[in-house]
């Protein structure tokens, strides 16, 4: 999600550039210099087929914590704050995430549009309404507890924009990378309601567990919502709950806290998180301890991610994200001159984009 006429290119750690797409031939000509620069690689492991499993053995070894940090308000879009905490000279990339954003819209503020290249986007609103458009003439609009997963593929341009007459807008936005083989794939998306995501709690139910992608106490999810794989789960923990959460072993994980204390333990070691921390958890271990002490004044509130990660560089310019910076150059190149993918994306502009500014 990006700003109005222009977007964000993140080189490396060091380097922030804006420019203007309104010109795109400048775009181009200014980037030309700086790609040389880019290079970064990650090599992981490697994917296996299906990424709702559970595994069958016993849980016997916590996972720990690698690092954890506050994840700092900024301005983005056009009018809209963000707490990003993955995607940032602190953690740049945490594969196969991209990008986490804490979003905060207010009414009149929004994404405007914007590109997308090479990428999937995992949108979850928490509170407000969220109208989306894109090129290809695709509309819809996603309420609070409401997912959209959205695949960009060879390309897609959109927009974001609160809906007209509704309150601010607070949810989670995070990058997905695509697998080298399906980065040229068709633009999709897959919604996913609030009605329709299973819920899980436990025994004493003292935590309550939406299961929008993975497994949690027993319960699977909705499959085939993305092609890379990913687990979501947003936690509900009342004062005295805990949980120990399963996770796929050698995939990254990581907790953002919304609201209350969060205890993370180890086995050994507690540790407690207060909100807008993310916690990067070790691959090593079974699974994640988290709860809330009995007598904290609040429950706790936190959203648990993991992903397989794949094994292939990742090369990003803003929106486009490959494997090459000869690719990433090619995807500019592609939406400056409208082709391959970018098609539709010569002189459109969305209707809901033209909202900006009214409340």
């Amino acid at each position: 999600m990006k700003t109005p006429n222009s977007f964000l290119i993140r080189i490396n750690p060091t380097i922030t550039t804006t420019f203007n797409l309104a010109s795109r031939r400048s775009l181009l000509q200014q980037a030309s210099p700086i790609l040389n620069k880019i290079l970064n690689k990650q090599t992981t492991i490697k994917q296996t087929q299906h990424h709702f499993y559970t595994t069958k053995a016993t849980m016997t070894t916590p996972r720990t914590i690698n690092f954890s940090f506050e994840a700092r308000e900024q301005s983005e879009g056009a009018g809209a704050k963000v707490r990003r905490s993955i995607g940032t000279p602190r953690l740049r990339h945490l594969t196969p995430f991209l990008m986490l954003d804490h979003f905060n819209v207010p009414p009149g503020a929004g994404f405007p549009d914007h590109p997308h290249r090479g990428q999937e986007t995992i949108t979850y609103l928490l509170k407000g309404a969220v109208d989306h458009e894109d090129f290809a003439g695709n509309k819809g609009t996603i309420g609070s507890g409401d997912l959209q997963f959205m695949t960009a593929g060879r390309g897609i341009m959109h927009a974001e924009m609160p809906a007209q007459n509704y309150e601010t807008n607070i949810g989670m936005q995070l990058w997905v990378d695509l697998p080298e083989n399906l980065k040229s794939v068709e633009p999709r998306y897959r919604d996913l309601r609030a009605a329709e995501i299973p819920i899980a709690k436990t025994e004493d139910g003292k935590v309550v567990v939406k299961v929008i992608s993975g497994n949690s106490l027993g319960i699977e999810s909705v499959k085939d919502l993305a092609y890379t794989p990913v687990w979501l789960l947003d936690i509900y923990i009342q004062p005295g709950g805990s949980l120990k959460q399963e996770l796929p072993k050698g995939w990254n994980a990581f907790a953002y806290t919304l609201e209350g204390a969060t205890t993370v333990s180890d086995g050994t070691n507690e540790t407690t998180i207060t909100p807008y921390h993310n916690v990067v958890f070790n691959k090593e271990g079974d699974y994640v301890a988290v709860s809330v002490e009995e007598g904290a004044n609040d429950p706790a509130h936190l959203i648990l991610v993991a992903g397989q990660p794949l094994d292939q560089n990742i090369v990003q310019y803003g929106p486009f994200v490959t494997t090459t910076k000869e690719a990433v150059y090619q995807a500019m190149v592609d939406f400056q001159t409208a082709s391959n993918g970018f098609e539709r994306a010569a002189n459109w502009e969305s209707e809901i984009g033209k909202t900006m500014g009214r409340v």
